[in-house]
């Protein structure tokens, strides 16, 4: 436990993610912290709501989110996954920012989930200039945040922030408005977040208008940025481990005769693909700071101890995971860790919680999944991989406001050679 504020105190261990995070038998849970309301939208969100809206807006959410509904929307993933590796090919033996491309990816497929329309990035072979928007506003919220705990602060920062950061802070919220409020006024049944949303909402549990535009903010950004973080860091991590590159192409090549059969169900049986990304989000995990609760007035015992009454208190996934009190070899890239290896039967896995803990943990985990997996198999299947120079060092020297303020990261592509191409069924 260390003391990194006043009023607040952060952890590593594996039970505090239980007594902060997660429902406490007679007192329900811990409260956010954090302001309830994003600037821009004047509704609650399922990130900064309170217990009870957040049980409201997580409950409608759910739908979109389903087992059910995943499995519907799989056309809809790989005809991005396609895009994106017909793009790629047609940059084979060049020098490409697999960031950029990820990125392209996961913001065109969360666009057409969450609106009905993608952004146009892999179409255009360009950001779309919602995603420059996406990282002001992160480093406003950070800004915000920190502000917020010194009285009349918020208000002087505003006053101090470049007009050019508050600005996009603004574009970015009334963009998220404007879609969710043109997808909210067409009539169709594709299976996609609002047509879940729109089917099951109702007057008096629902959400209102502003509520799903506040949400649909949240989406975006927690549905692409993220995957393709985390895209981002399995990849230089895999280029700077090559025996765990050998391993994962082995596994990857060996078990699929063609392209077309890496699908949902068989990426699925793939242990090693899922152990390469566990440890992924243990060395790199996309939330890498930590999200605070208060503790209730009457006090709680954290960890062991009894900690007063309004103490903000958190884990830090970033700093449990690289912590030796939970993990052996915290630094080095061994996703073995996650398959039994005996070396590492001591490391403390409750301590690992990327997708949070408790009632409030990520509500797109699966879709998430499905994601990482596709994409990386055919990524590996596909390309022969070599890190540039200059890409040495990308995660190491990188900074965090939420998430990982990312650099590019310079790969160099080659087609796999194989004997019959045209059995890969994407020619």
């Amino acid at each position: 436990m260390v003391r990194v504020g006043v009023n607040e105190l952060c952890y590593v261990d594996g039970q505090a993610w239980s007594d902060i995070y997660g429902q406490r038998p007679g007192q329900g849970q811990m409260d956010k912290a954090d302001n309830t309301v994003i600037e821009g939208f004047g509704a609650v969100n399922m990130i900064g709501a309170n217990v009870k809206d957040h049980t409201r807006c997580r409950r409608l959410m759910a739908h979109a989110f389903s087992d059910k509904a995943l499995r519907q929307q799989e056309p809809l993933i790989t005809q991005y996954v396609d895009l994106l590796m017909q793009r790629l090919r047609e940059h084979s033996g060049e020098k490409v920012d697999l960031t950029a491309w990820f990125n392209y990816a996961t913001f065109d497929l969360v666009g057409d989930l969450a609106f009905g329309e993608p952004f146009n990035c892999l179409k255009d072979s360009r950001y779309h200039p919602w995603i420059s928007l996406v990282f002001s506003n992160l480093k406003m919220l950070v800004y915000g945040s920190a502000a917020a705990r010194i009285p009349g602060m918020s208000k002087l920062l505003i006053k101090l922030a470049p007009k050019k950061v508050v600005e996009a802070s603004k574009q970015h919220v009334e963009l998220c408005k404007r879609q969710a409020n043109k997808r909210i006024a067409e009539k169709t049944d594709r299976p996609d977040f609002m047509s879940y949303i729109l089917t099951h909402n109702d007057k008096e549990t629902g959400m209102t208008v502003p509520e799903i535009q506040a949400n649909a903010y949240v989406v975006i950004i927690g549905g692409s940025e993220t995957t393709a973080t985390l895209l981002s860091g399995a990849t230089y991590y895999l280029l700077r481990n090559p025996e765990v590159m050998e391993k994962l192409k082995t596994d990857i090549r060996s078990s699929f005769k063609s392209e077309k059969d890496i699908t949902f169900a068989t990426v699925s049986q793939l242990p090693y693909l899922l152990a390469v990304l566990n440890e992924t989000l243990r060395i790199y995990p996309p939330v890498a700071a930590k999200l605070p609760r208060v503790v209730p007035a009457e006090g709680a015992i954290v960890d062991g101890r009894f900690v007063p009454g309004g103490t903000w208190v958190s884990v830090c996934h970033w700093a449990a995971y690289h912590s030796p009190h939970n993990f052996r070899d915290p630094d080095k890239f061994v996703p073995e860790r996650w398959m039994g290896d005996p070396r590492y039967d001591g490391d403390k896995v409750d301590a690992w919680q990327p997708f949070s803990f408790g009632p409030r943990n990520c509500i797109g985990r699966n879709l998430a999944y499905m994601e990482m997996r596709l994409i990386l198999a055919r990524l590996v299947w596909g390309f022969d991989l070599e890190l540039f120079e200059e890409s040495q060092g990308w995660a190491e020297r990188q900074k965090v406001f939420i998430l990982w303020d990312k650099g590019p990261l310079w790969v160099k592509l080659r087609d796999v050679e194989r004997e019959k191409n045209k059995e890969s069924g994407f020619e």
